[in-house]
């Protein structure tokens, strides 16, 4: 089987878990989970009495020779941002079901897209690493979404890094209209807190952490040499020692904490997913907990 027949193949059987997961389970829930839609200006008309004077067009007031009062609607439409991260550490810790970060990433991916535009929405997507490497403006229909999922799976990224400050900066710049902005990361980066803000304050905004077992946990090995997939950098684990496994454990531990913290402080919706189970599972968990915590 060639590599276009291969791919092919790929994108019709995550549409096909995608489409049944999300006709079954996230349809009803996708719009309710987040922020409600805003206002946006329709017309103008002529001012009667009643009318609250806040909202006179003075300008068109002063060419009329009479006031006008500006007219607003619901907006009907969604738009859905995902930040997806290329980096090289994106391709590697294995679970215990056989998924990797990247088809943990791709499977939550094909999700939430297939959700936005089964609501009629909007969905675009910016890829980055170490910089911003390819981006799809927000569009409507399936040929988009399939178009969405077949670059996700296909790409082939240039840089190894991670540099999620300078997406946030780029989809913060970009994105004009308030919709919601998700990012799907394993957050092995820094220097992107402010970004992370100045987005959250205009988007509903969730992070999503894709998380390895040995994230959580080292096993007890021998010794084992460790390289950074992003820097090349390389040390030796001790896995048979209980005090290096209680101190990895106790590292991790509190950076995925400080990370909760930190995005709880900036109004960002937190999600760890682990590689070892069902992301599908998952993300309908969340959305219901969402959609329950938004009622009371």
């Amino acid at each position: 089987m060639n590599k276009k027949q291969n791919l092919f193949q790929r994108v019709k059987r995550v549409e096909l878990i995608s489409k049944e997961l999300v006709e079954s389970l996230l349809a009803g829930d996708y719009r309710s989970v987040f922020r409600g839609p805003g206002i946006e200006f329709d017309e103008v008309r002529d001012y009667v009495e009643g009318d609250d004077a806040r909202l006179i067009d003075w300008n068109v007031s002063s060419r009329m020779g009479s006031a006008y009062t500006k007219t607003f609607r619901e907006e009907r439409e969604l738009q859905l941002f995902i930040l997806v991260d290329m980096s090289a550490s994106i391709l590697h810790g294995e679970g215990g079901t056989g998924w990797n970060r990247r088809e943990s990433l791709a499977q939550l991916f094909a999700l939430l897209a297939f959700a936005a535009i089964r609501n009629n929405d909007r969905v675009g997507a910016l890829f980055f690493t170490d910089r911003n490497e390819h981006w799809v403006p927000p569009r409507k229909g399936r040929k988009h979404g399939l178009r969405l999922i077949q670059e996700m799976l296909a790409f082939e990224p240039r840089g190894k890094g991670s540099e999620l400050g300078g997406a946030l900066r780029g989809a913060g710049e970009a994105l004009k209209r308030r919709g919601i902005c998700v990012i799907l990361s394993d957050f092995k980066t820094s220097g992107y807190l402010k970004e992370l803000r100045i987005v959250a304050r205009k988007h509903d905004t969730i992070a999503i952490r894709i998380v390895s077992p040995l994230d959580l946990e080292f096993p007890q090995t021998g010794l084992i040499e460790l390289e950074d997939p992003e820097t090349g950098s390389q040390i030796l684990a001790r896995g048979l020692s209980p005090a290096y496994r209680k101190q990895y454990k106790d590292y991790w531990g509190y950076e995925r904490r400080t990370w909760r913290r930190e995005c709880t402080r900036r109004g960002v919706s937190t999600l760890e997913v682990r590689t070892d189970e069902d992301p599908a599972a998952r993300l309908v968990q969340y959305f219901r907990r969402r959609r329950k915590s938004r009622r009371r």
